[in-house]
């Protein structure tokens, strides 16, 4: 359910954080998540959201730290989007928000 975003085509360009994209991938559902190297703040930052519904950065100072929290992530964003109950999702949002 997660496929290259653009086609694979952001790979290697500037991301958000002004750091070059190593990974940049889409959900089905209507989500996106973009690990970057050396950006402006962090060495490694984690960049994703939901369409419509929120958008979130994380930062890790390693690479290894930067692909754990990318797969962590992606596996949150699944199980918000998964869930029918507006009041469940919102706060599994705020968790997310304060576990990255």
């Amino acid at each position: 359910m997660w496929r290259p975003f653009d086609n694979g085509q952001s790979i290697g360009t500037k991301g958000s954080e002004n750091g070059v994209i190593v990974f940049d991938e889409e959900h089905d559902w209507g989500a996106r998540i973009t690990l970057e190297r050396d950006g402006e703040i962090a060495p490694w930052s984690i960049t994703c959201g939901i369409y419509g519904g929120f958008l979130h950065t994380a930062f890790a100072s390693s690479e290894a730290e930067g692909r754990t929290k990318f797969a962590a992530m992606k596996a949150a964003l699944v199980a918000i989007m998964e869930d029918e109950n507006p009041d469940s999702r919102y706060e599994k949002q705020q968790r997310f928000a304060v576990t990255y």
